[in-house]
């Protein structure tokens, strides 16, 4: 009988790396792993709009977003411009994905216990009323007046990339805070689009979205997961709402809320049939390779522990973070500044917003959270003092996309206002950015770690 080779195969050498590969791919794999880059994707994008809108080739730019489209099946057809294509169509995924992850965070992240979203809930009432009524101050009685929910939304996605960039002086709990003030920012400013910035109501059309949210959650009851069913049932409740006088984007968020949070199996259940199943194959079939079947079945077990929130959550944040949102500020941001001075800046809705955004945001944060943290409503989040706390409610002012896109709702027939409008938010942002970092890095004490 011959010796049995029982030693280990030589593992083969890996080919070397591609030259290219090292030099433009693996530099763009380490900036998408920062926890920043969507938020840097987004500046970028603003930054290039505005660069754009008043270069020599500012006629492309206005063309191309102004330019025609036109979609549809038989009948129903429908005319639009890329712009209104990117606001009223794609970012109904990005709501869609607002809706999912504030649906995640309450049933099972950090605002599922009343404890944990008391606080960021007070602050961001306060975050909500005192940029709306700073702004009502400056507009009071004018045409502009229909901008006052503008300086009241926090960007998430800057406003953490923000903080990203002065870790060890903001604490997690001081972030956690930050993450669930904006999530109930997001949901006041649904909220408001959906109570004031409608276009007049049609009964019918309103029992037809009804009839489709009732199919949205049997499908959520029953754990469908099957994301064609979602879209067709999501594009239909779009089409009804859009028709019903409520702003369709904002089905996005509702189909978000229906989608399962929790797995179909406890994961108990999965591994004790695993583990069962994982025995018998090798008790039967010691000497043979592992078949596909065998690996797909293992697969799809697996996959009965990942709820269809979470999974729609990895598929479509990433569309959103660095395609969507980027795109829709690179459409929206490009303002024109021929003809205008530092003296626009002093109109009543430029300087609304900004002081709505920079003055209103970090008083009604920091005054909420003071005042309940002393009434002992709740512990100062993570233990930070009162510097931290004033850096982030200075950072919270960072009021980006839901800020322009509740801007374009406002002044949709008010080019001249809008632009305005996004003036302030553009100046307002950056103030809340520069000076947030410059308290959070210079200011503030950082943390002590034991």
């Amino acid at each position: 009988m011959p010796p049995t080779n029982t030693s280990a195969p030589r593992a083969q050498p890996r080919p070397p790396v591609p030259t290219l590969f090292r030099v433009a791919l693996i530099p763009l794999q380490a900036f998408f792993r920062l926890e920043a880059s969507s938020g840097i994707l987004l500046a970028l994008s603003a930054v290039m709009a505005m660069v754009w809108a008043n270069s020599p080739w500012a006629s492309v730019y206005n063309h191309l977003f102004d330019a025609r489209l036109e979609v549809g099946v038989a009948a129903f057809r429908g005319t639009f411009t890329f712009r209104e294509f990117v606001n009223d169509g794609l970012m109904t995924l990005f709501f869609f994905v607002v809706g999912m992850e504030i649906k995640r965070e309450l049933r099972a992240g950090e605002l599922r216990s009343f404890s944990n979203a008391v606080l960021p809930l007070i602050a961001a009432v306060g975050g909500m009323v005192v940029p709306a009524l700073l702004y009502t101050a400056f507009n009071a009685g004018t045409p502009s007046m229909a901008g006052w929910a503008i300086p009241m939304a926090t960007d998430i996605a800057f406003a953490i990339g923000c903080l990203t960039l002065v870790k060890g002086r903001v604490g997690h709990g001081l972030v956690v805070f930050l993450t669930a003030l904006a999530i109930f920012d997001d949901i006041g400013g649904i909220l408001v689009i959906a109570l004031f910035y409608g276009s007049g109501l049609h009964v019918d059309w309103l029992l037809g979205s009804a009839a489709l949210l009732v199919v949205l959650l049997g499908l959520g009851r029953f754990y469908v997961r099957n994301g064609i069913l979602y879209a067709v049932a999501g594009a239909a409740l779009w089409y009804a709402m859009h028709h019903a006088g409520v702003h369709a984007t904002l089905s996005g968020v509702v189909l978000g809320l229906c989608i399962p949070a929790l797995p179909i199996r406890s994961g108990r259940e999965v591994l004790d049939e695993l583990h069962q199943y994982v025995g018998n194959c090798v008790l039967q079939k010691a000497d043979e390779e592992v078949s596909g079947a065998q690996i797909l079945y293992i697969e799809e077990r697996l996959e009965d522990l990942e709820s269809p929130l979470n999974r729609f959550v990895h598929l479509w944040h990433p569309y959103v973070a660095y395609g969507i949102v980027p795109l829709f500020a690179l459409a929206n941001s490009g303002i024109s500044l021929e003809g205008m001075g530092l003296g626009d800046l002093l109109k009543p809705v430029p300087l609304g917003i900004i002081a709505g955004l920079f003055v209103g945001k970090q008083v009604g944060i920091f005054l909420f959270t003071w005042v309940s943290v002393k009434a002992r409503v709740s512990g100062m989040p993570g233990g930070a003092g009162p510097g931290q706390l004033h850096g982030v409610s200075v950072v919270a002012g960072i009021g980006f996309t839901v800020a322009l896109f509740v801007a374009g709702l406002a002044f949709l027939r008010e080019p001249e206002l809008l632009r305005e409008a996004k003036l302030g938010i553009l100046v307002g942002s950056l103030l809340s950015a520069v000076v947030g970092y410059v308290l959070l890095r210079f200011v503030a004490k950082p943390i002590v770690r034991a």
